[in-house]
């Protein structure tokens, strides 16, 4: 083989690998990294998921660089109450946000005294325990972990700050076609509750659903090239763990 024959040979190649890459990542499966604290317990800094595309059916944000191909949402299918799901924030259509949906179109959300009160019923809550190495960006903090049970039956947990500094709202209104999505840090988490930056998300913003941690390590302790390190940084026990 000569090397003119070579080098066509592995441009091919390689464009064939990035058209079976990018297909798989719009309509099947896409990797990613959880950057901040705000959706603590359940996911933490470090955490690497993969998130299915096809849960809701596919909209321009579904591709790289959400192309306007088209408008609207294609095979849509309705997402349930306490999913956790990727979107594409509505102030810019560009950063993804990770967040937990809790309000469907025409649903009514409220804070009163730090509990979640949703279409005008308490959510339930049942005390789990005392974090005292909680975080909230750079800062170590100390919340309580509960878990909360959906009107679905949908259980998680979710952290508050022992004295709540989130605790009033006034009650929010979810519009045709928007949901009201949540963090699981509540009062570490910039979500529905903030209109100006978040504020209700439209379902063409779906990017897709949180189903499982393929990797997970601890950026404190070491980074992913720091080999010698591994043995700390690496959060074994979080490998393919199912996203509930």
């Amino acid at each position: 083989m000569n090397l003119k024959n070579w080098i066509y040979d592995n441009i091919k190649t390689i464009f064939y690998a990035l058209i079976i890459a990018i297909i798989i990542r719009s309509f099947l499966i896409q990797p990613f990294y959880i950057p901040s604290s705000s959706m603590e317990p359940g996911l933490l800094v470090g955490d690497r998921l993969f998130v299915t595309k096809y849960s809701y059916g596919y909209s321009r944000h579904s591709f790289p660089f959400s192309p306007r191909i088209f408008d609207g949402r294609l095979l849509y299918k309705n997402p349930e109450r306490g999913d956790v799901i990727v979107f594409k924030t509505p102030t810019d259509n560009r950063t993804d946000y990770i967040k937990r949906l809790i309000g469907l179109p025409g649903d009514t959300i409220q804070f009163i005294d730090g509990d979640v009160y949703l279409n005008d019923k308490q959510v339930l809550k049942s005390y789990i325990k005392s974090i005292t190495n909680g975080s909230c960006g750079s800062k170590s903090i100390e919340v309580r972990s509960f878990e909360e049970k959906l009107p679905n039956g949908k259980k998680y947990l979710a952290s508050y700050l022992k004295n709540y500094s989130y605790q009033n709202s006034d009650k929010f209104k979810v519009p045709k076609n928007h949901f009201f999505y949540l963090g699981d840090n509540r009062d570490c988490s910039k979500d529905s509750r903030f209109l100006s930056s978040v504020g209700y998300v439209h379902k063409d913003n779906i990017v897709g659903k949180a189903r499982f941690i393929f990797f997970s390590s601890d950026y404190r302790i070491g980074r992913v090239f720091e080999f010698w390190k591994w043995h700390k940084s690496f959060r074994i026990k979080r490998f393919f763990k199912k996203i509930i």
